[in-house]
């Protein structure tokens, strides 16, 4: 450890080259990760919200941001299932917001019952347990500016009918570019042009103790006309539809796929490079009769040290660089295992790129140290 320390400190220069290098592969890494994590998120962000144990959607309908009307009798059906106790509908659809400037913004519009969730925008207002009031909306922090919503009562017009703002929440920020406006099931109705029966999808809740793969059989086999969906299933079909299926999932997952790339290059080259640099203190090691695990012990932890203070380095600059983005991007996230892994990845990648530098280091001939 000692000798390692001081190989890498003889050329303080040289080491902070590969600090440098290293902290920019964590923080390319760590920042495109937060990106797919957050867009990932983001994608079942308002399924995920909700406490139903099922969603009945339409056939085809691989996430919330393509809503399809599904039959309104279907509501009765399901409740009419052993072990449901509620089932909520919900609509969703692209309306005109009116700013108070007069200027026009498409706004995704989501209408819910009552019960949909308590980390669901609705019903209730922050520390109230009164359900929200008519012609009331919710939209979120990082679109307030986007629709000039300076706080709660302002005065707007959706689709030509009046709204007024009851809160502006947050963490429900959209990567489609229209942003999501939460409101009750019959105020959504009237703002889309919907009838009074209309519905786009249904959320299910199941008794505590009952059998969930039980109702979801039995939801199936009455209503094969539609998809049955576990809240899981569901928030993954959104994922990867989004992900998977889209351009600007596909552009995300690439860039943090040639992120991490670009990182394992980045780390390799100045892992290597360092051993390269200090062959002749290896040579003089061998002359003095150090054995091959000796060496090979000491190019790791070069590797280990040089990967632990880049990571560190690195982790310390991209927090407060992934808040700043934030305040660009609302939906990026970077949760607490992101920094973690990548450190623990960093440390993986050093010792494999110590594997290419080890066999250099152990194959040195002695004689090199005594050529001129």
């Amino acid at each position: 450890m000692g000798l390692a320390w001081r190989n890498l400190c003889h050329e303080r220069t040289r080491f902070a080259v590969t600090l440098c290098g290293i902290s920019f592969a964590v923080l390319l890494m760590v920042l495109q990760g937060s990106l797919l994590t957050g867009f990932m998120r983001s994608a079942s962000r308002v399924i995920d919200a909700s406490d139903a144990e099922f969603w009945i959607v339409a056939k085809g309908v691989a996430c919330f941001e393509c809503a399809t009307p599904v039959p309104a009798r279907f509501r009765e059906i399901a409740l009419g299932i052993p072990g449901v106790i509620a089932v909520e509908r919900v609509v969703a659809g692209a309306a005109v917001w009116k700013k108070p400037s007069g200027k026009s913004q498409l706004v995704y519009v989501v209408g819910t019952e009552h019960g949909a969730g308590r980390e669901f925008p609705l019903p209730y207002l922050s520390g109230s347990e009164g359900p929200l009031k008519p012609e009331m909306v919710m939209l979120d922090e990082s679109n307030a500016e986007l629709l000039e919503v300076s706080g709660a009562g302002i005065g707007v017009e959706i689709n030509r009918r009046q709204a007024s703002v009851a809160e502006v929440i947050s963490d429900f920020g959209s990567f489609i570019g229209q942003p999501y406006m939460f409101t009750t099931y019959r105020d959504a109705v009237q703002y889309l042009g919907l009838s009074g029966e209309d519905v786009h999808f249904l959320a299910v809740h199941a008794s505590t103790g009952s059998s969930l793969a039980r109702i979801q059989s039995e939801l199936q086999s009455r209503m094969p006309e539609v998809n049955v969906w576990r809240r899981e299933e569901f928030a993954w079909e959104a994922q990867t539809y989004w992900t998977m299926l889209t351009g600007a999932g596909s552009a995300i997952l690439t860039a943090a796929f040639l992120g991490f790339v670009v990182g394992t290059v980045v780390v390799s080259q100045t892992i290597y490079a360092t051993t390269m640099e200090n062959l002749e203190e290896f040579a003089t090691l061998k002359a003095m009769g150090a054995s091959r695990f000796y060496i090979q012990r000491i190019v790791l932890t070069q590797a280990w040290i040089s990967g632990s203070i880049g990571a560190l380095i690195g982790v310390s600059i991209t927090i407060p660089l992934v808040r700043l983005v934030k305040q660009s991007i609302a939906w990026v996230y970077m949760p607490w295992w992101m920094p973690v892994s990548m450190v623990a990845v960093t440390l993986g990648m050093c010792s494999l790129a110590a594997i290419v530098s080890v066999r250099k280091a152990v194959s040195v001939e002695p004689a090199r140290v005594f050529r001129a």
